[in-house]
């Protein structure tokens, strides 16, 4: 991207700020969504519904905003190895949500951030860490151990068993890596120089071919009876989080500071845990209260802006 490019790019006015925060609360609320449908549609097969559905709708879009989707434009490659990414984090998530709390899910899976700093600082040029950077991923890992070490003490729902939890946990971690190493893969090859329609439907595309055939394998392709809160749900994760709200904060990045917009990722995490509280009725404990305050400052750290030079 060159410096005429990042130029265009403004501070936060009001409007981006309300326009993030209300995205930051539907990424919150997906974990919620996803939980409660797990029950009616199996995991593997919502995760592959919901990425088909949004595949049509980003397609659809490019083709009203005559973007070229199939055109050879070198991406291919890259393109398909960051839809595996992408399919894997899903995986996790959906896996994981089905033997862990939604609250927990929700601070696991979003110290991506950190990971991305970290892969960003290893693979891209010009993005080094800053010493203050080092020092919020210490926190949010330690925040992380912190959060595991509960999970040692108390099973994170009734019914389920400690080793269950922590293999949720696990999961919830591992999707944020796969998270990660997806940002990285679009940061780091072609994709950058790809268009936001395109480098998000390769991963959509191809997450559900992978999901789906997944959920043919293990069976879950046959449902009886599909309830209204499940179609709503899975309504809710294909058009507003996968298509819509995938597509704002693409439109977001290209007209502000993506420094400035990466700060209010902190959010996320907190409106997982309280939406998993008051709609699911999920309970933590002061330790586990602590380490998502580890994570949360940690993540902040990472996120902040550098110090302007004179």
């Amino acid at each position: 991207m060159n410096t005429a490019a990042i130029s265009t790019r403004r501070p936060l006015d009001g409007f981006a700020v309300i326009l993030m925060v209300v995205l930051c609360a539907i990424w919150g609320f997906q974990q919620v969504a996803i939980k409660s449908t797990n029950a009616a549609l199996g995991p593997m097969f919502q995760a592959g519904l919901r990425s088909a559905i949004a595949t049509v709708l980003v397609w659809a879009w490019a083709r009203s905003q005559r973007t070229p989707l199939f055109r050879d434009d070198g991406t291919l490659g890259a393109g398909l190895f960051a839809g595996l990414l992408f399919a894997g984090e899903f995986i996790c998530i959906f896996i994981g949500l089905t033997l862990t709390s939604a609250s927990r899910m929700a601070v696991f899976l979003y110290t991506a951030p950190c990971f991305t700093a970290l892969g960003l600082h290893a693979f891209v040029a010009g993005e080094r860490m800053r010493r203050a950077q080092w020092l919020g991923i210490g926190m949010a890992f330690a925040g992380m151990a912190l959060a595991f070490a509960d999970g040692f003490a108390r099973a994170p729902s009734p019914g389920s068993s400690m080793l269950t939890g922590l293999i949720g946990d696990a999961l919830g971690v591992l999707a944020g890596i796969l998270w990660a190493a997806t940002t990285v893969v679009v940061r780091a090859t072609s994709l950058s120089h790809s268009s936001a329609s395109k480098t998000l439907f390769y991963q959509l595309a191809v997450s559900a071919i992978v999901l789906l055939a997944l959920a043919f394998v293990l069976g879950e392709g046959h449902v009886d009876h599909v309830s209204p809160i499940a179609l709503a749900s899975l309504a809710y994760q294909a058009v507003i989080v996968a298509f819509v709200s995938y597509l704002t904060w693409f439109w977001l990045l290209k007209r502000y500071m993506a420094s400035r917009l990466s700060v209010f990722s902190f959010l996320t995490p907190l409106f997982g845990v309280s939406f998993g509280v008051v709609l699911l009725g999920e309970s933590f404990s002061g330790r586990f209260l602590v380490a998502a305050a580890l994570v949360l400052i940690g993540i902040l750290i990472v996120n902040s802006p550098a110090p302007r030079k004179r």
